[in-house]
């Protein structure tokens, strides 16, 4: 495994950690929805939640979350709707932005992020 892969994976397993301490249970990770790959599967008090985890080690360009273009959304929105078509009754898309900065890791979350 390279390193981009193993620093990606570290990534997952911290927002993974998050979002489990804010009280989501993580159902899946690295799970196939409607031919897309998402990062986690979330069930947060019911809700559905499919987190796109992103992280940078570098600013110049933007923040981790500005890496989500229009063209991942749309597979974000394809991969929704794939749940609600396996009976999951509320469904939202998340992104948990990490920042490596000189100081360390920073990490967003913005809840509701991609929409239709």
């Amino acid at each position: 495994m390279g390193f981009a892969q193993d620093r990606g994976r570290a990534a997952e397993a911290m927002a993974a950690s998050y979002l489990e301490l804010m009280g989501c249970r993580v159902v899946a990770r690295n799970a196939r929805l409607g031919g897309v790959e998402v990062d986690l599967v979330v069930d947060d008090l019911g809700v559905t939640v499919i987190a796109e985890v992103r992280m940078r080690a570098r600013g110049d360009y933007g923040g981790a979350a500005l890496t989500v273009d229009h063209r991942k959304q749309q597979r974000l929105v394809r991969a929704a709707l794939a749940l609600e078509q396996q009976g999951a009754r509320r469904v939202r898309v998340d992104v948990v932005a990490v920042d490596i900065t000189p100081d360390g890791a920073t990490l967003t979350h913005y809840r509701n992020a991609v929409t239709e």
